[in-house]
């Protein structure tokens, strides 16, 4: 069961991540639709979700979210490696690949954005995608990201180098 919704949207709200979110999260990041996305190959057992939970989750100078359609979960978002010295931080996510195509990971996005610029005084997220997941490239530039750069062969998925694109959305851009 989902924790209390931080932020709310028209179409998805993103609420705190619990413990009981934790088999959610498991299934979804060993799901082969999912992980070939998220730069990691490595099975993730219970207690690597357990120690995600942890130690990455409830840490200090980071914001993971739950989101959920209609009160169920379909996906995670977060804010990785918040700099407040600098005004930024990375945007990361995923949602069930049950989910896909309905929007949520857009709506999730723009939530996301606006509670980092309007409530964080971050001046500039950023976020990588497979050169090969065009709909994540999608999700991003609805948002208004642009791309910044690319770093050429730089991941591996399926016994191949793809590119990994770096997206940037400044506050200003909005």
């Amino acid at each position: 069961m989902p924790g209390p919704a931080f932020l709310r949207g028209d179409s998805v709200d993103l609420h705190t991540v619990e413990e009981d979110d934790l088999p959610f999260l498991h299934r979804l990041v060993n799901d082969p639709r999912v992980w070939r996305s998220l730069f990691n190959a490595d099975p993730q057992t219970m207690a690597d979700e357990q120690a995600f939970y942890e130690n990455v989750v409830t840490a200090d100078g980071e914001v993971h979210l739950l989101i959920c359609a209609d009160g169920d979960p379909v996906g995670i978002i977060g804010l990785n490696g918040i700099d407040p010295s600098w005004g930024i931080a990375e945007v990361g996510y995923y949602v069930d690949p049950d989910a896909h195509g309905q929007g949520y990971a857009t709506a999730a996005v723009a939530l996301l954005a606006e509670y980092a610029f309007d409530q964080r005084r971050l001046e500039k997220l950023n976020a990588d995608a497979l050169a090969t997941n065009e709909a994540s490239q999608r999700v991003l530039e609805k948002n208004g990201f642009v791309e910044e750069g690319r770093f050429r062969e730089h991941g591996y998925v399926d016994g191949e180098r793809v590119d990994v694109i770096r997206y940037g959305l400044l506050a200003s851009d909005r």
